[in-house]
């Protein structure tokens, strides 16, 4: 039998990227591994995915360490392969899904959608009469843990009190006491450093570019949404919801797409390069979470076509997928508005960040039980904040109050729905 080394480049995992971070080997020199067995974890800027191997054979280099940044086309590892079954070889095969991550602990938020203020994953109180509360997109996301942070290096800075001699002050001496130095070491003050690099660098640009480059405005709007969690409460009750996990996210992303209808400029696209305004056909809703490996904005393709049950269905999917670590490129681009529900964190609102290409993003803020006018008289209400962060270039200070106000509308008089369609 004839053997041949082949060497296997980083492919080009779509979407214009030109580079990833190599997370973990799923293999060892010596390794004997099959085609499209699993071979390396990679991160790019928009997801983790998973290489498979474009061989069968037996690992006999790796090129490069965990942590590393590779470019399209520079070597990963090398095969010792059977020449002669390598004969009838065919193409490598594309990158698969991204793969699911095992456990570590997980980091920050939501954010701006681009973030809400963006990541993840506690929970705001609901009503006792609300269906399930848990809207949070990502409550404690699995990650990579230690791998994730590769380069992280504790660095210890010890308090050194004065020796306290003769001449020494009475701070001096107090400093050298036993108890006081046992005290300050508990105190010492420690640093950890990680490189920033794949979804957190991707993040931070994607934020800057939007911040500086799109005039935001954000307008707030209070409403009283227990008219829609008693529907809820009725639909899920009757049947008609039975089996779908419905939340406010649910309903207010219904309400979302909705409004679009009415007010088309805030699902568009500002195409500076070619100089138009670019009106989109199709609502594909993003929702902001915050997942250890930073700010992601997965989108439901199609959202204005689901019904309210099939709306719960794609939700709970994207939670799902984002949980198993599995949220690839194709689940984060073409998204043409977006929610970011920080409410799950318990904050009230935020002025929320576009997604880059996006001319609007929604915060939804926690669900709080509080007195509110009702029927002439005061009682205890369901009461909720919406925020609106938009484009002033492409939307209107008329044009997003009316869209704010159509959402509010539709979540806190659901009849209402009737008149507006």
């Amino acid at each position: 039998m004839t053997t041949a080394t082949k060497d296997f480049m980083l492919p080009d995992l779509g979407e214009g990227l030109t580079e990833s971070q190599l997370v973990a080997w799923n293999v060892r020199v010596g390794d004997r591994v099959s085609l499209n067995q699993s071979i390396a974890d990679v991160e790019t800027a928009k997801a983790l995915v998973e290489l498979p191997s474009p061989y069968a054979g037996v690992v006999s280099r790796l090129y490069v360490e965990p942590g590393t940044t590779v470019g399209v086309g520079e070597k990963l590892l090398a095969f010792d392969i059977d020449e002669t079954a390598d004969a009838g070889e065919t193409p490598p095969p594309a990158a698969a899904p991204p793969a699911a991550a095992p456990p570590a602990t997980a980091p920050p938020t939501a954010a701006p959608a681009a973030a809400a203020s963006a990541a993840a994953e506690s929970q705001a109180a609901e009503p006792a009469a609300a269906p399930p509360a848990d809207d949070s997109p990502l409550p404690n996301l699995v990650g990579y843990g230690a791998k994730a942070e590769t380069g992280a290096r504790p660095t210890r800075r010890p308090h050194t009190p004065p020796t306290g001699g003769p001449g020494s002050s009475r701070s001096e001496r107090l400093e050298t006491h036993p108890a006081r130095r046992s005290s300050s070491l508990q105190h010492e003050r420690i640093e950890t450093r990680t490189p920033i690099t794949g979804v957190r660098r991707h993040t931070a640009d994607a934020m800057v570019r939007s911040a500086f480059t799109a005039p935001h405005v954000t307008t707030f709007l209070t409403i009283d949404v227990t008219p829609t969690l008693d529907l809820l409460t009725r639909l899920q009750g009757s049947g008609e919801l039975a089996g779908h996990r419905v939340t406010v996210l649910t309903a207010v992303a219904k309400a979302v797409c909705l409004a679009i209808s009415r007010t088309p400029a805030v699902n568009a696209h500002w195409d500076e390069e070619a100089g138009e305004i670019v009106q989109f056909g199709t609502v594909n809703l993003g929702i902001a979470a915050a997942t250890p490996r930073g700010l992601m904005v997965p989108n439901i393709k199609n959202a204005e076509a689901l019904t309210l049950a099939e709306l719960a269905d794609a939700l709970t999917d994207l939670v799902t997928t984002a949980k198993a670590g599995r949220t690839g490129p194709e689940d984060l681009a073409g998204g043409t508005i977006s929610i970011t529900n920080v409410g799950v964190f318990g904050v009230d609102a935020g002025t929320p960040i576009l997604n880059p290409g996006e001319a609007a993003i929604l915060a939804l803020g926690a669900v709080r039980r509080q007195p509110w006018e009702h029927e002439g008289g005061i009682a205890l209400r369901s009461v909720v904040t919406l925020a609106l962060s938009f484009d002033h270039r492409l939307v209107d200070g008329e044009q997003g109050s009316r869209f704010l106000a159509d959402v509010g509308r539709i979540l806190s008089d659901p009849a209402r729905l009737i008149a507006m369609i």
